[in-house]
């Protein structure tokens, strides 16, 4: 993760990102001097929150169909939000959202406070955007 004392002072980005939709922001984070890390699991992200609290948040919004989301949790990302506001409540949110998720994005911000929501293709000047925009 971050290894030298440089790396340290520099701006920190953790993803959760489960499906091959999100585009590759490598290029984006090293030109804006964000340390980025990716995680393939909520349960690697969490633990990696209690360890450092990142600066951004970058998940992917997937409604609770007929799952346990439509009761206590409205999305995949309720928990790992939760998490982030104990851990990193500075932390800005980002969130992706596939455009046939996007007419219930809006009871995901009825519970959080959300930085930005990006619809796929989520486009580099829009990441710049949502990076760059005060909290």
């Amino acid at each position: 993760m971050r290894s030298d004392v440089n790396a340290r002072s520099m701006p920190t980005l953790f993803s959760l990102i489960e499906s091959p939709f999100p585009p590759d922001f490598n290029a984006l984070y090293q030109k804006l001097g964000i340390v980025a890390e990716r995680f393939d699991t909520a349960r690697n992200l969490h633990r990696a929150l209690q360890k450092q609290p990142p600066d951004f948040f970058v998940g992917e919004f997937v409604y609770g169909w007929g799952n346990n989301y439509a009761g206590a949790n409205v999305s995949n990302l309720d928990v790992t939000i939760r998490t982030l506001q104990r851990f990193a409540p500075q932390a800005k949110v980002i969130v992706f959202v596939h455009p046939r998720e996007e007419p219930h994005i809006g009871k995901l911000l009825e519970l959080f406070p959300i930085h930005a929501v990006l619809t796929y293709p989520v486009s580099e000047q829009a990441m710049k955007a949502a990076l760059q925009a005060p909290a």
